[in-house]
C-alpha cells in the first residue's frame, strides 16, 4: 500500500467476512491452521465499520450433505459446513452485528465455486447499497478468500485484502502466499492490522 490516506472510509465501503465458520477453526472437520486467529482482527474491523454505519456482510459455506466437494461424493475435502449443523455456524467469538447480511453459497449439490459472488445475490446487494470498495478477510486465503476477491474485482469493485485477517489451508506448500500474489496482481490492495491500529481508517 503506497498511501494510507486513500483508506479513509466512505459511505461506499463494505466489509466482507468470508466463511468464518466452526468447521474451519481448530477442532473443525476442515480446520485451517491458525484459523481462529483471524477472529480478533476481524472483530476490530467490524467495530470500525459498525461505528460508521457501513455494511458488514458475512458469507458462509452452506453445503447439502451430498455436496460435490466432499470426499464421499468424489471431491477433495472432508464433509464440512453442512447446512444447519454446528460446523456451519459462525465462530462463537465473531462479533457479528445484528444487521449483518448473510450470504449462503455453494448450497446446491453440484456447485463448488468457493466464491461469495457465484450464484448468489452478493453483487446485487452491494450495488443496491451503493458500495464501490470492499474490505475482505476470512477463511481460507487460498480458496474462498481468493475466489471472492478475484470475482469482486471482475465485478468492478475495488478490493482491499485484509491480509492478516486471513489464513491459508496450504494444501500445497506456499498456496497461501501464491494466492496473495494472485490477488495483488489482479488489482487488490493489501493492508494489515496496523493500519486499523494507527487509526488510518
Amino acid at each position: 500500500m503506497n498511501s494510507h490516506r486513500s483508506l479513509k472510509l466512505t459511505s461506499r465501503d463494505a466489509l466482507i467476512l468470508v466463511d468464518v465458520q466452526n468447521d474451519f477453526l481448530p477442532g473443525g472437520s476442515l480446520a485451517v491452521p491458525d484459523g481462529d486467529q483471524v477472529v480478533p482482527v476481524l472483530n476490530g474491523y467490524i467495530k470500525v465499520f459498525q461505528k460508521r454505519q457501513l455494511p458488514v456482510i458475512a458469507t458462509r459455506d452452506w453445503h447439502p450433505l451430498n455436496h460435490c466437494s466432499f470426499k464421499n461424493n468424489g471431491g477433495i475435502w472432508p464433509t464440512h459446513c453442512v447446512q444447519h449443523t454446528h460446523g456451519a455456524e459462525f465462530a462463537g467469538d465473531l462479533r457479528l452485528p445484528e444487521d449483518v447480511e448473510i450470504i449462503s453459497k455453494d448450497d446446491t449439490p453440484t456447485l463448488n465455486s468457493y466464491s461469495g459472488f457465484r450464484c448468489t445475490d452478493l453483487s446485487k446487494q452491494l450495488r443496491t447499497k451503493g458500495c464501490e470498495r470492499l474490505f475482505i478477510g476470512g477463511l481460507a486465503t487460498d480458496y474462498c478468500v481468493l475466489n471472492t476477491v478475484l470475482d469482486g474485482i471482475r465485478e468492478g469493485f475495488d478490493v482491499v485484502l485484509l491480509e492478516d485477517a486471513t489464513r491459508a489451508v496450504n494444501l500445497n506448500p506456499g498456496d497461501g502466499d501464491n494466492a496473495i500474489a494472485r490477488m495483488k496482481k489482479a488489482g487488490a490492495t493489501s493492508i494489515r492490522g496496523e493500519v486499523l491500529e494507527n487509526g488510518i481508517l
